[in-house]
């Protein structure tokens, strides 16, 4: 399959070979001449691993070995990313995987090794994620960034790809802090919240979620890093879905955020977090077989014929009403608790294509005889503008 834009099919990390010479790219900081170094997975893998549809493994469908902290909350992201395109027995080469700049946007080189990828600068994966969207709207687009890097830098650049309604999954993996920095605070942080070092935080913080519900997002959820069991089915009914997709998860940075006093640490989370639904994703047309209570479960069938059954904590929520989200989000927020789940979804959705209503043939296969009409058709344009 033709890749995502010629020349950029790899990540562009700077790092060294496995011969220890450097390798041309830019370091996490977008400063040239520092060297990041990376290992390789070994190529050997038992023979008796479970396989999926297309006969690929869990293996098959990972990176490199993560340089990251040990503990840290985007190694859990980055497996529960593994799991649900393993469970969805996804093609690795018809996924792009985009990030930005800091510890979240490295992970991407952990995981879909045979995937295309890019890396791009401080906050700009989202337009470069929509410019190769629109050349090729093909590929699965997994959109990668972190608190810092959609937040603060990159605070426009998220905002305009999801009113336009690119069709993406973009995961927020969201700590609080500037990791790669030394721990200072981001724009998601909470107010009164205290760094590792006792320092209060004054500011008011961004909400991801509640922005990406005010600017039209078609599907939006938020998790933690630390609950697999809901993390891995909101990704896979997230890259089901038609349209702008945003997950914002919580993922505690064990080096400079997972202390008392911090609102983004493990057990400030596990303690504070509402979850408002539980979400199992029905590929094909097989029978729906659950085992939830009567009247607890919610199924919303998408475009692609996917069907997502929502087994309901909360009697009152309703994932279908975007101003009751954000009214919801904005009520347990003030008495300082985390919200989850799948927060809403549009099972109507369209996406940018739709939008701009462009060809079904990928913009990138097209000769150019399809995008010259010829003379006589340009002069019937020429003359209907005069």
């Amino acid at each position: 399959m033709p890749g995502l834009v010629p020349g950029i099919h790899d990540f562009l990390f700077l790092g060294q070979d496995v011969d220890g010479r450097d390798k041309p790219g830019h370091d996490e900081a977008g400063i040239a001449g520092v060297v990041m170094t990376y290992i390789a997975k070994p190529k050997f893998q038992h023979p008796g691993l479970p396989k999926n549809d297309l006969g690929f493994t869990h293996r098959d469908y990972e990176g490199k070995v993560s340089t990251l902290c040990a503990g840290c909350g985007h190694d859990s992201i980055t497996a529960s990313i593994i799991e649900a395109c393993y469970e969805l027995s996804i093609e690795p080469h018809r996924v792009a995987k985009i990030s930005g700049i800091g510890c979240s946007s490295k992970t991407p080189d952990y995981f879909l090794g045979n995937s295309h990828g890019f890396n791009s600068v401080h906050g700009r994966m989202p337009s470069v994620l929509t410019g190769a969207n629109l050349a090729n709207r093909d590929l699965i687009y997994l959109g990668v960034s972190g608190d810092g890097d959609s937040a603060s830098i990159g605070f426009g650049q998220f905002a305009h790809s999801i009113r336009r309604g690119v069709n993406m999954t973009y995961i927020v993996e969201n700590n609080g802090v500037y990791g790669l920095t030394k721990g200072q605070f981001s724009a998601t942080a909470d107010r009164g919240s205290k760094s590792k070092k006792g320092v209060m935080n004054t500011d008011n913080a961004i909400d991801l979620v509640a922005i990406a519900l005010q600017l039209g997002a078609t599907f939006v959820a938020r998790s933690f890093s630390g609950d697999k069991t809901q993390l891995v089915p909101l990704i896979a009914a997230a890259i089901r879905h038609k349209g702008a997709s945003f997950i914002d998860v919580i993922s505690p940075c064990i080096a400079f955020n997972n202390h008392a006093g911090s609102t983004k640490s493990f057990d400030y989370v596990r303690e504070h977090n509402d979850a408002v639904n539980r979400l199992d994703v029905i590929t094909g047309r097989e029978a729906i077989s659950v085992d939830y209570a009567p009247g607890t479960v919610q199924v919303v069938e998408q475009h692609d014929g996917t069907r997502l059954a929502l087994r309901k904590l909360d009697a009152d929520y309703d994932p279908h009403d975007r101003l009751g989200a954000m009214t919801f989000l904005q009520k347990h927020a003030a008495k300082g608790q985390v919200v989850t789940g799948l927060l809403y979804v549009d099972p109507d959705a369209d996406d940018m294509h739709a939008h701009l209503d462009t060809v079904e043939t990928p913009l990138n296969r097209l000769e150019a005889k399809d995008l010259c009409p010829g003379t006589s058709a340009l002069e019937k344009i020429n003359a209907s503008l005069r």
